[in-house]
């Protein structure tokens, strides 16, 4: 999407598919044939660890690596994930709560290693962390500091990213 389409009323559509497996790798040549086909945005499924703070090879990831979603653990893994993609141009969704502050800072590290500056993306990351106490028991934090770590992104986002909430 161009940066003179974002607000025009005749693409009000955004197509995303929830993907993500395996790897960042297999995972970006997922994305990059959707878009091929249409699709015109992304939406990051990432695997359990992932959701819960915990790197690929720690014993408490074992035989969930990869299974239901992507595996990020570094910078590394983002730039994987969204080479030869213009995330800059791109609507990005990421599915993730309890981590949501690193992934983001991640995403937005590897876009400004790319040549992007922080104005040129948008998304939004589902940060929501009580969600994670009432019905899926995949908190990492307390509530209220949950609740801290929520507020600090809208505080981050809302001056540079105001495309990305």
């Amino acid at each position: 999407m161009d940066k003179k389409d974002k607000n025009n009323k005749d693409n009000i559509w955004l197509i995303r598919t929830y993907s993500g497996h395996s790897s960042a790798k297999e995972s970006n040549k997922l994305y990059r044939t959707n878009l091929k086909k249409g699709q015109t945005g992304l939406s990051v499924a990432f695997d359990l660890p992932t959701q819960t703070g915990y790197d690929s090879d720690h014993i408490l990831a074992q035989g969930e690596v990869g299974k239901v979603g992507v595996p990020i653990c570094h910078i590394g893994d983002m730039l994987e994930l969204f080479k030869d993609i213009p995330i800059g141009k791109m609507n990005t969704s990421m599915t993730i709560n309890a981590t949501a502050a690193w992934l983001l800072s991640l995403y937005i590290a590897a876009a400004e290693k790319r040549g992007y500056k922080r104005k040129d993306l948008q998304g939004t990351t589902q940060n929501d962390v009580i969600k994670e106490y009432l019905s899926r028991g995949t908190y990492i934090f307390p509530p209220k500091e949950s609740m801290k770590l929520t507020s600090d992104i809208i505080s981050l986002i809302s001056p540079s990213l105001s495309c990305f909430l």
